[in-house]
């Protein structure tokens, strides 16, 4: 009983200061932003490290890859609906010019971010949560609200990734398979951001970056900033 109480202990522990340190990342500006974020990187890293779980529960392993194909094939399919409804609607639009990036570079990027994101919710807060939650759906609650919460004040995309949640946490439960949840989180968050007005979302930011969002004129180019924004 020692033991399991120190095992809880610490992954509550841990889901509260990984949090608490994206939070900061989030509503700190620059450029001490950049530094809280090298911050949460290893920590995060080290805690997943020390952990010492099996590549099939961080849902790393291949086993499941072919089962789990059929997710990233429907996020294909609502985006292409959706894409399809947005050029009738007049709402479709190319992604703004951040920086000096092309296009090219930040779809990959955000790929890469997508996959990110979904290792923070399903491995680090979900499988912690399991642990301290009586019930299984309690934790996907529980990580759906704090992943969703981590997008204030922007009310696209707490919707967006609350709805996300709830359909992503029971299918890396099942499948174990991270590749498909992050592949489709990617394609499912480009789509947003190209079939719904810039104006609503804020060019996909979160947190001060989102309170901080102005339109880009003619000419002139928004700064790039990852822990601000979520595309």
């Amino acid at each position: 009983m020692h033991i399991r109480f120190d095992s809880r202990r610490r992954d509550l522990l841990e889901v509260i200061s990984a949090y608490v340190l994206i939070l900061a990342v989030i509503w700190t500006p620059p450029p001490l932003h950049r530094v809280l974020y090298l911050l949460a990187i290893l920590l995060i890293l080290g805690m997943t490290i020390l952990h010492r779980d099996h590549l099939y529960s961080l849902g790393l392993g291949r086993g499941s890859a072919a089962r789990a194909l059929w997710i990233v094939a429907a996020a294909f399919v609502l985006s292409a609906l959706a894409v399809t409804a947005a050029r009738r609607l007049g709402t479709l639009h190319t992604l703004p010019r951040v920086g000096y990036l092309p296009v090219r570079t930040r779809v990959v990027g955000y790929l890469i971010w997508s996959f990110v994101q979904e290792f923070l919710m399903q491995i680090f807060f979900l499988t912690r949560l399991m642990h301290l939650l009586p019930r299984r759906w309690l934790a996907i609650a529980a990580a759906a609200l704090l992943f969703a919460s981590l997008h204030i004040p922007n009310p696209v995309l707490v919707w967006l990734t609350l709805l996300w949640a709830f359909i992503a946490c029971p299918l890396f439960l099942r499948y174990r398979n991270l590749y498909a949840i992050g592949l489709a989180h990617g394609i499912l968050g480009l789509c947003v951001a190209v079939t719904i007005p810039d104006a609503l979302h804020h060019h996909m930011r979160v947190g001060l970056g989102y309170l901080r969002y102005q339109p880009r004129v003619s000419g002139a180019a928004l700064p790039t900033s990852y822990p601000h924004r979520h595309v």
